[in-house]
C-alpha cells in the first residue's frame, strides 16, 4: 500500500481494496458542472475520515463572485479550491491535486493531520496539496522565426537560460527570460 493510499483512503475502504480513483473528483479548469458539487464531495470526503466537515462550503466563494467584475473564465474554481483548502487544513486534512498534465482538476481529500505531504506519485504523476508549487513547469511556445512548436517540461528550478530552437532562432537569455519576440502559451 502507498503512502497516497493511506491518505486518501479510509480504513474500510483499504480494506476493501477500493482504488485511489474512486474517491477522486474531476473538474474542469471552467469549474464544477452543478454548484456544490465540489464543495458536497470534499464534505462527503472529510466524514468518511470521521470528521465533521465544519465550514466546508463555498457559498462565500459565490457570494463574492456575484459583486466580482474582474473575476474571469477560470478565476472562480481556484477561488473555490483556495477557500476549501484553507477550511481544510483547519480539519486536519489537505486538498490534494493529482497532476495528470491535462486541464482538468483531478482533486483528492486527504487525512494527514499537521504534516505536509510531498513526494506523492500516483500512476507515474505527481499528487500534491493544492497551493503548494509544482514540481514540473511546462514551458511551450511557438518559434517567432520557424512556427515550431517548441515544449519543454523542466524541474520547477531549472531554467531555459540560453536555449534556441533547432532553427538556431534564440528564445530565452541567460536568465532564463524570453527574448523579445518570443511569447509564451499559457
Amino acid at each position: 500500500m502507498t503512502e497516497l493510499e493511506e491518505l486518501v483512503l479510509t480504513p474500510g475502504e483499504r480494506a476493501r481494496g477500493v482504488r485511489v480513483e474512486s474517491v477522486l473528483f474531476g473538474m474542469d479548469w471552467t469549474g464544477e458542472e452543478h454548484p456544490g458539487q465540489l464543495a458536497g464531495f470534499v464534505a462527503g470526503r472529510v466524514r468518511g475520515f470521521g470528521v465533521e466537515p465544519v465550514g466546508v462550503d463555498t457559498d462565500v466563494v459565490y457570494r463574492a463572485a456575484e459583486g466580482d467584475p474582474t473575476l474571469g473564465r477560470g478565476d472562480f474554481p481556484v477561488r473555490q479550491l483556495d477557500h476549501l483548502s484553507g477550511v481544510l487544513a483547519g480539519l486536519g486534512c489537505t486538498l490534494m491535486v493529482w497532476d495528470t498534465g491535462t486541464d482538468t482538476y483531478e482533486l483528492l481529500v486527504a487525512l494527514t493531520g499537521e504534516r505536509e505531504p510531498t513526494g506523492l506519485m500516483y500512476e507515474g504523476a505527481p499528487v500534491r496539496a493544492w497551493g503548494s508549487g509544482a514540481e514540473e513547469t511546462l514551458v511551450s511556445l511557438d518559434c517567432p522565426d520557424c512556427a515550431q512548436l517548441l515544449v519543454w517540461q523542466l524541474p520547477a528550478a531549472e531554467t531555459l537560460a540560453d536555449e534556441r530552437c533547432d532553427c538556431g532562432a534564440g528564445l530565452f537569455d541567460a536568465a532564463g527570460r524570453p527574448l523579445p519576440g518570443v511569447t509564451l502559451h499559457d
